[in-house]
């Protein structure tokens, strides 16, 4: 059965530690990937501000633009029509439950897509016990910490997982069978990250079709 594939975990624009493509359309193309959330790089690594910008001007349908958002204490909430923002917390130096940040979320009220390496399990469970309403898409999950993952998964019934990393024997399955293939969203962290190992990992689940087909198109968070 044919189904949409959506790579919820995607970057745009340069890196500045290797010699990457910046466009990330040509490997959608090439790997079936009909659309992407896209954060771009410089919101990472160097430019918040610019890289929202840039990211915001895109205008391709196809990739659907996850800023970067960088709670400012003093500063108005900026006003975006996107479905999801980035946080984080680590590399940008903010209390992932500070007062600034939760009053951010819980204004703009859209799904915060987070690097489990950027947190922690205590810091989630933090936020969900501030902001319960809250949708968080985990990211760069890894597969050796699927226990504490199972854990935040029954504690949390507001959190999704990334797959991509997810590349041990039947670890999808597994989170599957506990906790169902809605909470599960197909994603890549490309370039940076390998893209073709999470494409062949979607394509290789023992799982039901309708199963995969959900997963691929971003589960029930999308």
């Amino acid at each position: 059965m044919p189904y949409t594939v959506m790579d919820a975990h995607r970057l745009i624009g340069p890196v500045p530690f290797d010699d990457l493509p910046e466009d990330p359309r040509p490997d959608m193309d090439r790997l079936g990937v009909q659309r992407a959330c896209v954060t771009h790089t410089l919101s990472l690594y160097s430019d918040v501000r610019a890289g929202n910008e840039a990211l915001l001007e895109l205008g391709d349908p196809r990739l659907v633009p996850v800023p970067v958002l960088l709670p400012e204490p003093f500063e108005p909430v900026p006003d975006w029509d996107v479905p999801m923002v980035r946080l984080c917390p680590d590399r940008h130096r903010f209390e992932l439950t500070g007062p600034t940040a939760l009053r951010w979320l819980a204004a703009l009220g859209r799904i915060v897509a987070i690097d489990l390496d950027e947190t922690s399990p205590a810091q989630l469970l933090a936020l969900a016990r501030e902001l319960p309403e809250q949708r968080v898409l985990l990211l760069n999950p890894g597969y050796r910490r699927l226990r504490a993952i199972g854990e935040l998964m029954a504690a949390m019934p507001n959190l999704w997982l990334e797959i991509g990393t997810v590349n041990t024997q039947r670890g999808v399955e597994w989170l599957a069978g506990h906790f169902g293939a809605g909470r599960l969203v197909f994603g890549t962290g490309a370039p940076v990250m390998d893209d073709c190992g999470p494409r062949f990992l979607l394509d290789h689940l023992d799982l039901p079709e309708d199963d995969i087909a959900l997963i691929a198109s971003g589960g029930d968070l999308l």
